[in-house]
């Protein structure tokens, strides 16, 4: 079973780290700083397929899980991730029962799904040494669903219901421009959506996860019931701590 999935299934918080500069030699500093997961991010960050595979290699030696954001929910680009080796996938944007069930073909082999078969060309089964790859797929992925707009909340429960959706993640940022707060994803507004989604995607026995604004909101998420919260980003990291230097300096 993906070991991500398991520990999900088990409660325990998990604690990620957003990775946005697209580097190979600060995804490593990253994956040794104890997270339990780093986000590669293929949606605003300026990555290809070459530099997330130079990336997945470079903390590849690490105990951490590299979860990857497509930049979109399509077919032949999951194909692709999948293919480099990445094993959990955040697909954004989902707003129906119908979107979340082609997800879920798409990380598929035929001929329960729709996953175009490379065998022995594709890293994910180290390029044929793994015979078994093609049957066993399946028993390794994590498919996480992104909810962040209001279809997606008015379609939680049918979302989170679809067999091979793994867990929800609530995305603050769209999901506050999506209730006319843009920028301001702390909105009593926008909290109270959240909190209503955690609730209902909890209900429904389905492990959920957020993009949290800060350390303490990440901490309040986990009281709740959430099991796996982003708390900062490798940009935030790079910028706070260069601002925070120069200023010491005045």
């Amino acid at each position: 079973m993906n070991p991500m999935i398991a520990a999900l299934s088990q409660g325990r918080p998990l604690i990620g780290l957003w990775q946005a500069l697209a580097n190979a030699y600060t995804a490593e500093i990253c994956a040794s700083a104890g997270y339990d997961w780093l986000l590669f991010d293929g949606e605003h960050a300026p990555n290809t397929l070459q530099t997330l595979l130079a990336q997945l290699q470079a903390v590849s030696a690490a105990p951490v899980e590299a979860v990857a954001r497509p930049p979109v929910g399509e077919p032949t680009v999951i194909k692709q991730y999948l293919d480099l080796g990445f094993r959990t996938l955040l697909i954004p944007m989902m707003e129906s029962a119908e979107q979340a069930a082609g997800m879920v073909a798409a990380t598929r082999y035929p001929p329960t799904g729709i996953r175009g078969v490379a065998g022995s060309t594709s890293r994910a089964s180290r390029f044929g040494a793994d015979t078994k790859y093609l049957s066993t797929a399946h028993e390794h992925l994590g498919l996480i669903l992104q909810i962040e707009s209001r279809a997606g909340l008015d379609a939680i429960e049918e979302i989170a219901a679809v067999e091979g959706v793994d867990a929800l993640f609530i995305g603050p940022g769209d999901l506050a421009g999506a209730l006319g707060h843009l920028g301001n994803p702390r909105h009593p507004d926008v909290q109270t959506a959240i909190d209503a989604a955690i609730e209902r995607t909890l209900a429904v026995g389905c492990p959920v996860g957020i993009f949290a604004l800060d350390a303490e909101d990440a901490r309040r998420r986990f009281a709740q019931g959430v099991t796996f919260a982003s708390v900062g980003t490798d940009i935030g990291l790079l910028a706070g701590g260069a601002r925070a230097l120069r200023r010491a300096m005045d």
